[in-house]
């Protein structure tokens, strides 16, 4: 019954910020940026309406008038609202290119100016990252990614990816660590069961990325990935 009230919040609430942003975003500047703060309530009103609390630590590391790429693990299909909710600055997130396909989702995430990545398609997912470059240096933003490029099966992180990671040092932009604690406990990846358990969004030092070249980001992705290690426990 959890699981069939979250999957009724979740397609509900993508409808009604998704189709309210879009509406809205036709009277604005910048574009994108109202769909973002509705991505903010997107994530806030699910949790709310499912009786998830949550808490956040760790936001008075980041200036919200700057822009960051916020590198987090991904344990569950919770993280997402989790990570909306918890960081009250603009953020579009790097998905999955699947996501684009399905209706109205992807129609708003298009708009809102997230970035999808073909997983499955390495020159491809290589132009995409090079266009959004482009787009994120036009019109700055924050950028969420889950490095290990998909949900853990057991919780442990997995090898942290370098593209996502690549492009904040080809932009300077820095890099913040982010965990999303009690994630995988409340809903793991291959399950229906929900669990009752209160969730937790730990925020990180800001790795400054300026002084770093693309040769360094193996590097750069074991020392991300230690320090998202280190916040969850």
């Amino acid at each position: 019954m959890k699981y069939i009230w979250l999957i009724f919040n979740v397609a509900i609430w993508t409808v009604f910020f998704g189709l309210s942003g879009i509406v809205a975003s036709f009277f604005e500047k910048d574009k994108g940026r109202i769909l973002g703060y509705c991505a903010r309530w997107w994530g806030r009103t699910i949790l709310f309406f499912c009786g998830i609390n949550y808490s956040v630590k760790g936001l008075e590391k980041i200036d919200f008038n700057k822009t960051y790429f916020f590198a987090s693990n991904h344990a569950s299909a919770m993280d997402i609202p989790l990570a909306f909710a918890g960081i009250p600055i603009w953020i579009v997130s790097i998905a999955k290119i699947e996501l684009k396909s399905i209706f109205i989702l992807g129609w708003v995430m298009s708009t809102a100016g997230h970035i999808f990545v073909d997983r499955k398609n390495s020159d491809g997912a290589f132009r995409s990252l090079k266009k959004a470059k482009k787009t994120l240096n036009q019109q700055p933003r924050s950028v969420l990614l889950f490095p290990e490029g998909t949900r853990s099966l057991d919780g442990s992180l997995l090898p942290f990816k370098r593209g996502g990671l690549n492009m904040a040092i080809d932009l300077g932009v820095p890099i913040v660590p982010v965990a999303c604690k009690g994630t995988f406990e409340m809903f793991k990846k291959g399950t229906k069961s929900i669990r009752n358990n209160s969730l937790e969004l730990r925020i990180g030092e800001p790795m400054i990325t300026k002084s770093f070249k693309k040769e360094d980001a193996k590097v750069i992705a074991k020392r991300v990935s230690e320090r998202v290690e280190a916040l969850l426990t």
